[in-house]
């Protein structure tokens, strides 16, 4: 008898097609039962708890030094946070006062770990909200030591596989570009999660977020992971196999092709040429950035060098980090954006007078946070300034809502490069400072905005976010974020207009840039840069040197000149360029 065909829809954490078997990696069902300890045994209890505890973080020791000779230093700091959970208080300290209490280990650990994944289920920020997902890895690695059972690992792959699985630690994952892996699907996770981070940095298609995926598949079935569109499908009929079939050699055809294009402009037919950088969130992507063909980085999230820790990173700190980009990206510049957090991920980190906030995205961030803490912003601006001395960068500023932000940021920027001057310390004198336009108010005084700064990018994701009032990672409202929405183009318009009045180039660092159908309206627009994943490079230069100026000019006039804009709309969703 056939095997029933069940499609999932789930979040695309790495792009791609992976076609092959189900390793079915399941989640551990440990019976827990709780068991009186007697006084004179407690003390031997506990002592088997921290055996455990040191069994497991020397495995984890080895995990982070397998990523950090695999992946490289910024990807072993993922293994950091696992680390830090084994060391928190909350292990140490928590449980053994549970196990002193007369509760066998097991249970004592199982019931402290569950009160704290409850607590973090509570917190709206996503990147801290997934974080529950790492307690619960470590503590199913305390308790598989604890009670000597042993787990399944990708090492025991011995053909080429899909794994399916209800989460992947780093140590799981660290193991898919050894092994058989053509791809994976978890039940949990998101675009923010430590396996979909690792599986774009090996390049492998990933599904996350797929509920109860585990529990619709058996060791064995086929199964079809769609990263592009994150779609799972288990078990396909012969035709939508032979369907996807086509279309991953389509696509590995299409790779092939487009790499020929690495080292040719990025220039119309009728010789327009405009640039294609990258945006990365760690040192380890420049590779990629190079392979694929960038002129450029347009955008450094520095973001990376504050996570997993529990301390502020210094001034040589940063330095290294943007060091080494900037010299590998030479002759090309590299645009390092300031600090784009929240105050409430600082608090960790020991920074003091910072309140919880009921609407952290409109609160203290970015640039906010970085102006009423301006030591930590100087510190950062230091390295930056630093490093411009060895390379080519440029400075840009997160979330300004108006052009005072600006002038306080640029006071701050002068008085760091004033006290590097009385040091004796070398910098680019000349270095150019640019802001990201994400901010409804800031696109509306973009002209004013202009004649402050030496560039303009614009960040569409946060942009159409606040514009449309839609936050597109809610799932009862995700429809309704619109790229195509004709308040969108015209605030790109106005700021496009704006900044060339001015004499300055604009660029767009947003997922806009990297949508194909919006590659010729964005021409048409007079975009100067594309900022988009090093992925996407080839198949947006493709489409720039196979379309013509004039004609992206005359699809702009049709689409703003015309009285039923959904119409236009529609044809260029039909009708994608080539």
């Amino acid at each position: 008898m056939d095997k029933k065909t069940n499609v999932f829809q789930g979040i695309p954490a790495s792009p791609g097609i992976a076609i092959g078997k189900v390793f079915l990696l399941e989640d551990e069902d440990f019976c827990l039962i709780h068991r009186e300890i007697p006084k004179d045994a407690i003390k031997k209890e506990i002592s088997r708890f921290k055996e455990s505890l040191a069994r497991t973080r020397s495995e984890m020791l080895a995990t982070q030094e397998k990523i950090h000779k695999t992946l490289g230093k910024e990807y072993a700091r993922l293994a950091d946070a696992y680390l830090l959970i084994l060391e928190d208080p909350i292990i140490t300290r928590d449980v053994v006062k549970r196990i002193g209490e007369g509760v066998n280990a097991e249970y004592a650990l199982f019931r402290i770990l569950e009160k704290v994944v409850r607590s973090f289920e509570k917190i709206d920020d996503e990147y801290f909200r997934e974080r529950k997902h790492d307690i619960q890895d470590v503590g199913k690695k305390i308790l598989n030591n604890l009670m000597g059972k042993e787990r399944r690992y990708l090492t025991d792959i011995e053909s080429e596989s899909i794994v399916v699985a209800h989460n992947l630690a780093p140590s799981d994952t660290i193991s898919l570009r050894e092994n058989l892996v053509k791809g994976f699907a978890t039940n949990i996770g998101g675009k923010t999660s430590h396996t979909a981070i690792i599986a774009q940095g090996l390049e492998i298609p990933a599904v996350v977020g797929l509920k109860n995926i585990t529990a619709n598949v058996k060791e064995g079935d086929t199964i079809i992971v769609d990263g592009n569109q994150g779609i799972v499908i288990i078990n396909p009929v012969q035709e939508i196999l032979e369907n996807y079939h086509r279309e991953h050699e389509i696509q590995q055809s299409q790779i092939r092709e487009l790499q020929k294009l690495r080292d040719l402009p990025a220039q119309t037919t009728d010789g327009h040429r405009v640039v294609i950088a990258a945006n990365i969130d760690n040192p380890t992507e420049v590779k990629s950035v190079l392979n694929h063909g960038a002129e450029g980085i347009g955008l450094y999230r520095t973001e990376f060098l504050y996570f997993n820790r529990n301390d502020l990173p210094a001034e040589e700190e940063h330095y290294q980090n943007y060091l080494h980009v900037t010299q590998k990206m030479l002759p090309y510049s590299v645009i390092i954006r300031t600090i784009d957090l929240g105050g409430d991920k600082f608090v960790p980190l020991g920074l003091e007078g910072i309140s919880e906030e009921d609407n952290p995205f409109l609160g203290l961030r970015a640039i906010r946070l970085c102006l009423k803490y301006p030591s930590i912003f100087k510190t950062q601006l230091r390295a930056i300034l630093r490093v411009s001395a060895e390379g080519r960068v440029k400075i840009m500023y997160p979330m300004i809502s108006g052009v005072e932000e600006i002038r306080a940021a640029n006071r701050i920027l002068e008085e760091t490069k004033q006290e590097l001057r009385r040091e004796g310390i070398k910098f680019d004198e000349n270095l150019e400072v640019g802001v990201m336009i994400e901010v409804p108010s800031a696109a509306l005084s973009a002209d004013i905005i202009a004649n402050e700064v030496d560039f303009l990018s614009i960040g569409t994701n946060d942009l159409i976010q606040y514009t449309l009032a839609v936050d597109r990672v809610n799932e009862n409202v995700a429809s309704l974020y619109e790229p195509f929405h004709p308040s969108i183009l015209r605030l790109i318009k106005s700021v496009i207009e704006a900044g060339h009045k001015a004499g300055k180039w604009v660029g767009m660092c947003g997922e806009m840039a990297s949508d194909p159908l919006l590659t010729l309206v964005l021409i048409g627009l007079g975009l100067n840069e594309f900022s988009i994943s090093p992925l996407l490079i080839p198949r947006i230069k493709k489409i720039i040197r196979s379309s013509s100026l004039l004609n992206a000019k005359a699809l702009v006039q049709e689409l703003f000149e015309s009285k039923n804009w959904e119409t236009v709309i529609n044809r260029i969703k039909k009708h994608p360029t080539p």
